[in-house]
């Protein structure tokens, strides 16, 4: 490809998930050659990881670019790493409401 940019694409997938598409540590990377002005979604399609993760939910796609959520649509820039996110499987801030009542029922027993 001429003036190509090269991206990474990665996914790390869940502890106890036994991928054998991914590495020992549950990290699954793709290295690509993208044209100019390629997306975020154009990336991940490309490299073909919902082929590799059907179980993935196509529809709660979340993807980031070095730690920063983005727009699906967003253009691709050379040595970007884009970074497909799992879907929370908890609302952290009911989460963080439990804990705040557990700690706060175990204060008022002692």
């Amino acid at each position: 490809m001429n003036n190509a940019i090269s991206v990474t694409v990665v996914y790390a997938s869940a502890p106890d998930n036994a991928d054998t598409t991914v590495s020992a540590a549950g990290i699954w990377t793709k290295n690509l050659s993208m044209v100019p002005g390629a997306t975020v979604v154009q990336a991940i399609a490309d490299s073909g990881f919902f082929d590799c993760h059907p179980q993935y939910p196509r529809l709660a796609l979340v993807a980031g670019i070095f730690g920063q959520v983005c727009a699906p649509e967003r253009a691709l820039q050379d040595g970007d790493r884009v970074e497909i996110y799992r879907p929370l499987n908890f609302d952290p801030m009911e989460s963080r409401r439990r804990r705040a009542q557990h700690k706060q029922n175990r204060l008022s027993r002692t």
